[in-house]
């Protein structure tokens, strides 16, 4: 391993809040009212129970990060609590995860490019073409550094907000001269067990990224303090927007028309002030999924470079650059997600962004559950200091995983165990070439 005789510049909290909030805002929030307007208002139930668990589980990884700051996040903390055979699974299902969103994040900013060029759909494989331009140029500028990467993560964060605070501006003005009569109002017996549950599994998809800032730590300046403040605030920043956002666009839009829509917050501004202003804020949908994809790329290459410093992936990618950068890493990764890529070039943009939220939400929740455990585990042990409020928030975001997991349907649960099984023989040759321990 090469390095630099200067010690390499670091991220501090506003670069790792602006990882967490960006990587958090992506397509999620500007797709998923399209999605989930069918559901009314079981959706905004939905979100609040989504939001609620999503802070008990930033609660639980920044009270890891605090006591253990070490690379690789999810992995370090299951290693520590399991022993490296159950932290690999957990690792190897972040990173599907990461690199099938990927593929989906990518996707979504195509689906709001193709607004201004329609012909990203009228040619076959095209936005495909343009999708692997667009993750090899972020590539480049992560292999760059984290720093590098950090920089651009803050600016595309701060622009990603405008169109959330447009939405919310219009929303407040015509609720105030309108009244009630600009909500949808709700059906006698709309909420229901079955629409909350479906709601939420697609909710948790646009909160993906709260454990942002805990992978990359040995980036992070004083990652002890600065990860743990910046998870909770960036996941309790991103929650308030989305519920507000969310709830605006999905009951003050007429029934039907977010359906199927490629950008449901242009038809909500387009509703309200006129197409032109639709297409601006689609604009800004473009770059915030652009953002999105910066963030989710720096992960991409740092996870799989942790774990190959730990024995348990190829000591190749394990290689850093003179700026401290896992090039190889990242390379790889993006290797693997454009062949994602390519592979179901023939599906349309709707079809494959399903398909791959399905994908990564799945492999995630994994994570998230295992995290969890592990930190009710090290308390049990006494390798972390506990109180009462650690076990019952540990607890909350372990049933909230297990409750997700279980709404995510049969379909997703085999898709999870299809992907854990399919890492098993990469762990098997790294240990008998003289890797992890067991």
């Amino acid at each position: 391993m090469t390095a630099n005789a200067a010690t390499p510049r670091r991220l501090g909290f506003w670069m790792a809040c602006a990882l967490v909030v960006g990587n958090m805002i992506g397509s999620g929030v500007f797709l998923l009212p399209a999605t989930l307007s069918p559901f009314g208002w079981n959706a905004i139930v939905a979100w609040i129970i989504t939001i609620s668990g999503a802070l008990c589980l930033a609660a639980v990884f920044a009270k890891l990060a605090g006591a253990m700051p070490a690379a690789g996040g999810p992995y370090a903390y299951s290693r520590a609590a399991f022993g490296h055979a159950p932290a690999f699974l957990v690792a190897w299902s972040y990173w599907i995860a990461l690199l099938v969103g990927n593929a989906a994040i990518a996707t979504a900013a195509m689906s709001y490019l193709s607004l201004f060029f329609p012909i990203l759909t009228e040619v076959q494989g095209l936005h495909a073409l343009v999708t692997l331009t667009l993750v090899w140029t972020l590539t480049l500028i992560n292999c760059r550094g984290a720093v590098m990467a950090g920089r651009v993560q803050l600016v595309t964060t701060l622009l990603k907000i405008i169109p959330l605070v447009v939405v919310i501006a219009v929303a407040a003005v015509v609720l105030f001269s309108k009244g009630d009569g600009a909500v949808m109002p709700m059906e006698p017996g709309e909420l229901n067990p079955g629409g909350i549950t479906a709601a939420a599994t697609l909710t948790l998809w646009a909160l993906l990224g709260l454990e942002s800032a805990t992978v990359p730590a040995d980036k992070v300046d004083q990652p002890e303090k600065t990860i743990p403040r910046a998870t909770l605030a960036g996941t309790a920043f991103t929650g308030a927007l989305y519920l507000l956002v969310c709830s605006a666009i999905i009951l003050m839009s007429p029934r039907g028309s977010l359906e199927g829509s490629n950008a449901p917050f242009a038809v909500f501004i387009s509703l309200h002030l006129g197409a032109n202003a639709g297409a601006f804020i689609s604009i800004f949908a473009i770059i915030s999924a652009m953002g999105a994809l910066n963030g989710w790329l720096l992960l991409q290459g740092e996870l799989p470079s942790a774990m190959a410093r730990d024995g348990v992936f190829p000591p190749y990618l394990a290689r850093t650059s003179e700026r401290g950068v896992p090039v190889r890493a990242h390379v790889v990764s993006s290797m693997i997600l454009s062949g994602v890529v390519l592979l179901n070039y023939s599906k349309t943009m709707a079809e494959f962004f399903t398909f791959l939220i399905l994908l990564a939400t799945t492999a995630s929740l994994v994570m998230y559950l295992m995290t969890a455990l592990a930190a009710l585990t090290l308390q049990a042990r006494g390798k972390l200091k506990g109180s009462a409020v650690l076990a019952v928030v540990g607890v909350l975001a372990a049933l909230y995983s297990v409750w997700t997991i279980w709404g995510a349907g049969t379909e997703a649960m085999l898709w999870g165990l299809a992907l854990l099984a399919a890492g098993v023989p990469v762990y098997l040759v790294t240990r008998r070439r003289g890797g992890a321990g067991s």
